[in-house]
């Protein structure tokens, strides 16, 4: 057995059916990115918590507001580029790489938007965001 099939990822799909495909992805999106970004802060927290010997109230308060703030954030925008994707998709009729460019090249530039940056900095948070979902697109796709 070849060593790039000797680790297979799991497949979790959201049981929650809204109606249409596109929320559904959407939410698919927000839900798995949002574990993720929830699980990352968790890890932190508690490792902060251990290396520093102490464990209180207050910090386990903080560390799940943390938690809650990054799931929400970090899922928002996992939902943004999945949205953005599914309808690129639809629009060009295609399932390929460019997809994942373009719908990240617009999750940046909008989260850039709604970050109140403007000029510059939405066409560099633009690149970023096509850059990065595109790179993401090729190691799915590495046999």
């Amino acid at each position: 057995m070849p060593f790039s099939e000797s680790f297979n990822s799991p497949r979790v799909n959201v049981l929650v059916d809204m109606g249409h495909p596109f929320l559904n992805r959407t939410l698919d999106g927000f839900i798995k990115i949002g574990s993720v970004a929830v699980t990352k802060v968790a890890l932190e927290e508690t490792f902060d918590m251990l290396k520093g010997g102490s464990i209180s109230q207050n910090k386990a308060k903080n560390a799940l507001k943390k938690m809650c703030k990054e799931g929400v954030y970090y899922g928002s925008i996992g939902g943004l580029y999945v949205g953005m994707e599914y309808v690129v998709e639809r629009i060009c009729g295609t399932k390929d790489w460019k997809n994942a460019m373009i719908g990240g090249a617009l999750t940046g530039a909008l989260i850039s938007v709604a970050s109140n940056k403007s000029g510059d900095h939405i066409i560099k948070d633009a690149i970023t965001g096509g850059a990065i979902a595109t790179a993401s697109e090729f190691i799915n796709h590495i046999q």
